[in-house]
């Protein structure tokens, strides 16, 4: 494992068919053998929305959290049983300020929007992970705890912000895996990208009024502000993030990024 100072991400952590897209899996694979084998791993998922912030259980094996439905029955017998990560949660909690409650979670599992993608990217589980409620939708207060949790990169830490670029699940009409994407998530996808690469925070923040596609690519907002954590914990967030994955699935942009 590395003690070296480790990236930030926000990625389009897909469904449990994630595991049956080969060009996607292909796309995380690489991605994490680039990285290397971080120390630990913190996730903030879309999937946890909470406040005050809580932490996942940190014991070792921790559950996962089937939190879907209508998928083939293989998916809810899955498992990523990480090593213990007491360390980590306490590493987490002592970067919180005092005057906010922070409440650590004895049997919380992972969710899909934390071990889906991470069982691709570290198949072995041998890495202790833990999770990070998402308190706010505000995107600057999440910005605010990617700066908090950024000193954890420097002890080998690798931040995730786990949601997807485009998310209107209401008004997709065609469900092909190669479905074209609807002119909403496209342009929302295209915005997105262009405000990134200018290193426009301030655009990014006001997504709501300025961005073209809304608000169908994002009828609700808990797939897009994880990325407001990434860009938080990054060195500089208006530096150009490193696209490393593009493209749609059943329409919704899957783009993903890395920030130094």
């Amino acid at each position: 494992m590395s003690n070296s100072k480790q990236p930030v991400l926000y990625l389009s952590h897909g469904a449990p068919p994630l595991l049956d897209d080969e060009l996607w899996m292909s796309q995380l694979a690489k991605w994490s053998a680039d990285i290397g084998k971080p120390k630990g791993i913190v996730i903030v998922s879309a999937h946890w929305e909470s406040a005050p912030i809580s932490i996942s259980a940190t014991t070792a094996a921790t559950p996962l959290i089937y939190d879907f439905g209508g998928f083939s029955p293989r998916f809810y017998n899955m498992k990523y049983e990480t090593p213990d990560s007491t360390w980590l949660g306490d590493l987490v909690a002592s970067l919180m300020p005092s005057s906010e409650p922070l409440h650590r979670h004895q049997t919380r599992g992972l969710d899909h929007g934390a071990w889906v993608p991470l069982k691709v990217m570290y198949p072995d589980a041998d890495i202790p992970v833990i999770q990070l409620s998402m308190p706010t939708h505000d995107p600057v207060k999440l910005m605010e705890l990617g700066r908090r949790l950024a000193p954890l990169r420097d002890q080998g830490i690798l931040l995730i912000g786990s949601g997807f670029m485009t998310h209107g699940l209401p008004f997709i009409r065609d469900w092909r895996v190669d479905a074209d994407a609807p002119a909403w998530s496209a342009e929302f996808d295209s915005w997105s990208a262009e405000a990134l690469a200018r290193g426009d925070i301030e655009s990014l923040i006001k997504y709501k009024e300025l961005a073209p596609g809304m608000p169908y690519a994002h009828p609700t907002v808990e797939h897009f502000t994880p990325l407001f954590i990434t860009l938080g914990a990054a060195t500089n967030p208006e530096d150009a993030p490193e696209n490393k994955i593009a493209g749609y699935f059943m329409g919704l942009s899957k783009r993903s990024i890395q920030v130094a």
